[in-house]
């Protein structure tokens, strides 16, 4: 088999029901959680703005 082949008796005669109705999908509340999270940033929306300008403007200096 070269690069990009494939075995043909592979891609024959593959039936697939596309009507089937049996509930095997992935059942998304499996694993539900219920809580909350608290995040302590530390600095204050001032003290992150001017951070945020002072790499904005390093980005632009290294252009």
């Amino acid at each position: 088999m070269g690069f990009g082949s494939y075995d043909e008796s592979e891609q024959e005669n593959q039936d697939y029901d596309a009507d089937l109705d049996d509930d095997s999908g992935v059942n998304t509340e499996e694993n539900a959680h219920e809580g909350s999270v608290d995040f302590e940033i530390g600095a204050s929306n001032d003290e992150l703005l001017d951070r945020l300008k002072d790499i904005k403007d390093d980005e632009q200096s290294e252009t």
